[in-house]
């Protein structure tokens, strides 16, 4: 059992695995920075001139794809790397980054 175990740690893919799962954690941190932000000038947006903007809600259902598939890559749903290592996400997410093995 333990060398099972070892000789999963010495693989490569499992080190790179890992490695992207902290930079997209990290990204991921910024990102519910970022959507908190994005709410707060909506909000003052709205307040202000009385409806919200439009390229920054198209930009925020963008960003809500791409954390939607930051979060089906960190637990193991999908293999697919988000962006910087894909597209950026345009619109909801694609039927195939939805459900795995279909």
């Amino acid at each position: 059992m333990k060398e099972e175990i070892k000789h999963r740690l010495q693989k490569n893919e499992t080190w790179q695995r890992i490695l992207y799962m902290l930079f997209f954690i990290f990204i991921y941190g910024f990102a519910k920075f970022l959507i908190f932000a994005i709410m707060l000038f909506q909000l003052a947006t709205l307040v202000i001139s009385g409806k919200t903007n439009e390229q920054l809600l198209r930009f925020s259902q963008n960003l809500s794809t791409y954390i939607y598939q930051i979060t089906i890559f960190l637990t193991f749903v999908s293999e697919q790397q988000p962006f910087p290592f894909s597209a950026w996400p345009d619109g909801v997410p694609d039927k195939e980054s939805r459900y795995l093995d279909e």
